[in-house]
């Protein structure tokens, strides 16, 4: 049997044989894989809403400013990710690299709690390692990453499943600290997004899974009430709140349509193949309880994102939570499969090298050209801003003018020229700027547009 040597106890963590050595090895190695999809997102310009994420952490990170960032009923609940930003540019400026950084740095992470679930006996070690493997480099959840302004999902992930893992130590020694370590990270949580009210529900569920206990359960009610006053806050503020005025969001929304549609999205193709493949094999009976948990995961964690009125489905950066179940549901056909091959071990190590470069190289060559794309508009708009010597009368952006102008403000600061929403500007403006989608792009020459937008002449881009 192979041990991992923790603090003189022998603890079962893998078919290796471990010392602390090796297991500080595998926390490199999940890091590895954690950033290697992302290496060339480093080339990567900010794009509109990252702009947005900056100015957000001018106008309410500082310390003075939080008495009105709580008046806010919206980015309250994303204060965590205010204040990481306001920060983060403080000690770096508006970099590209920093940014990336420290969401790079938060995916490796939460890679890491999930690898810490394994302290969890209804999980393991070796679920825990093949299930954070993946979730490293799954490209399911990119954006997650990639998007600054996700950052929110990040850091509700840290704060709540490091809730968990300090409410199962609490189970398991009764101990009120780890109790109030749980609350507070639960807390954190819930000012990272919206979304993590679902916390609450999870910590019930498995302490109902671990204990069969409703008196284990009672120390919840705090959860409860904080989530109660917090759901409060938000509905008591929609009348100001950007969500639920602009058309986003509505507890109205055909939420059942795009539960389902996410739900078999986000398992196809690895997901229905797991389960095939362990059904096939007969070994559904023994791997139950990983897969019973990763899939009642993903269908909870999708929950509080099904009320969107604008897609039919989850847009792929708010599945980064709900991935962590998917990964459970490919450990356990994964290990199965190791367990299947004999002696020929080299089979499961050709399999999770496909895997790897398969997410991994989808992310950097599929997906990164759309990033390109999706940046350009902005880094064409900064480029024309940077040479308009009096006001730029925006006729098309296709991210709007208010995007625009805080683009503009915050890539070029203070000085920048200012701009004008204008929709017919006349034949003797100086300087137009008409950028929009596919029917504006046709009026545009190409070398203008993607290769050389200093080519452009002053009068319209």
């Amino acid at each position: 049997m192979t041990v991992f040597i923790k603090e003189g106890r022998a603890v079962h963590i893998a078919r290796l044989a471990l010392t602390r050595r090796w297991a500080f090895a595998l926390l490199l190695a999940l890091a590895a894989l954690a950033a290697l999809p992302y290496v060339r997102s480093f080339s990567l310009p900010l794009i509109s809403d990252d702009y947005l994420q900056v100015e957000l952490g001018r106008v309410y990170g500082p310390v003075s400013l939080w008495p009105a960032l709580a008046q806010d009923p919206l980015y309250r609940c994303r204060a965590t990710s205010i204040v990481l930003t306001h920060w983060t540019e403080q000690w770096f400026g508006v970099s590209q690299n920093a940014f990336l950084l420290t969401s790079i740095g938060l995916h490796i992470l939460n890679t890491w709690l999930i690898f810490a679930m394994g302290w969890w006996k209804r999980i393991g070690w070796e679920v825990s390692f093949a299930a954070a493997a993946f979730f490293a480099v799954y490209l399911g959840h990119q954006e997650a990453v990639i998007w600054y302004s996700a950052l929110p999902e990040l850091l509700m992930f840290f704060f709540g499943l490091g809730a968990i893992l300090a409410w199962l130590r609490h189970l398991r020694s009764g101990s009120w600290l780890w109790c109030g370590a749980s609350f507070a990270l639960f807390v954190l949580s819930l000012l990272s997004k919206e979304s993590a009210v679902i916390f609450g529900p999870l910590l019930a569920l498995i302490t109902w899974v671990e204990t069969r206990s409703i008196k284990r359960m009672l120390p919840l009610a705090a959860f409860a009430a904080v989530t109660g006053i917090y759901v409060a806050g938000i509905f008591g503020g929609q009348k100001d709140h950007q969500h639920f005025n602009d058309g986003t969001f509505s507890l109205k929304a055909p939420f059942w349509i795009a539960w389902w549609n996410s739900f078999m999205r986000l398992l196809w193709v690895s997901g229905f193949a797991s389960v095939i493949a362990l059904t096939v094999w007969r070994q559904w009976r023994r791997w139950r309880p990983i897969l019973s948990t990763g899939l009642i995961w993903i269908s909870l964690t999708l929950l509080p994102y099904c009320f969107l009125t604008y897609m039919p489905r989850i847009p792929s950066r708010h599945t980064y939570l709900a991935s962590a179940g998917l990964g459970l549901v490919i450990a356990a056909a994964f290990l199965a499969l190791s367990e299947r091959v004999g002696r020929r071990r080299w089979i499961p190590a050709a399999v999770a090298a496909v895997i790897v470069v398969h997410q991994a190289g989808y992310i950097a060559f599929v997906k990164h050209p759309q990033f390109v794309e999706r940046a350009q508009p902005t880094e064409i708009l900064l480029q024309y801003a940077r040479r308009a010597k009096g006001p730029i009368h925006i006729h098309c952006f296709p991210y709007g003018i208010f995007a625009a102008e805080i683009a503009v403000k915050v890539g070029l600061g203070p000085g920048a020229a200012p701009l004008v929403n204008d929709p017919d500007p006349g034949p003797h403006v100086p300087y137009v700027f008409c950028l929009g989608d596919r029917q504006h792009r046709s009026r545009l020459r190409p070398a203008a547009l993607i290769s050389d937008p200093k080519s452009v002449s002053d009068r319209r881009l």
